[in-house]
């Protein structure tokens, strides 16, 4: 069965179970092995996408589930040469430690920022609800914050 939808403003079509997690789809079937497989139970958050603009954990969403909506992974929302904000405030209060779990967690900031470009600190630790086995948390938050900053300033991409 083909289940057709965009991902990162590309239209794809694919010929893979509909209950196959979108997970496997976008790391096996497309290549975009930035969405990293956490805990396979929509726990830890290292697998979070956006759906249609919201962030999802997608080891638990089934491919079929997103068919004709519009995914956004990590590698949609800017790259090295044009950073967006969330990843360039990452940079600067030096969020990663291991790094594994940072796309999910800055796939969940950046939906939280399109939701509420104002977050405080409990808006931010309420949605955040990623798993960073480094314990890097306060930086997260100060990264969302300098985030938030730029964006507001028509700094960032976001």
């Amino acid at each position: 069965m083909a289940i057709s939808f965009r991902v990162n403003g590309r239209a794809v079509s694919l010929d893979v179970e509909p209950d196959m997690p979108l997970l496997w789809a976008l790391r096996d079937e497309l290549g975009l092995t930035g969405t990293k497989f956490g805990c396979g139970v929509a726990a830890c958050g290292a697998c979070t996408v956006h759906i249609d603009g919201e962030a999802y954990r997608s080891c638990s969403m089934p491919v079929g589930d997103v068919a004709d909506g519009e995914v956004t992974t990590i590698e949609g929302i800017g790259g090295p040469d044009a950073l967006h904000a969330v990843q360039a405030a990452w940079v600067a209060h030096q969020v990663p430690q291991c790094g594994y779990c940072q796309s999910g967690m800055i796939m969940a900031a950046t939906a939280l920022l399109a939701e509420n470009p104002r977050p405080s600190d409990d808006d931010i630790d309420a949605a955040m609800t990623n798993i960073c086995r480094c314990g890097t948390y306060n930086r997260v938050r100060a990264a969302i914050h300098a985030a938030a900053e730029a964006i507001g300033e028509g700094t960032g991409n976001g």
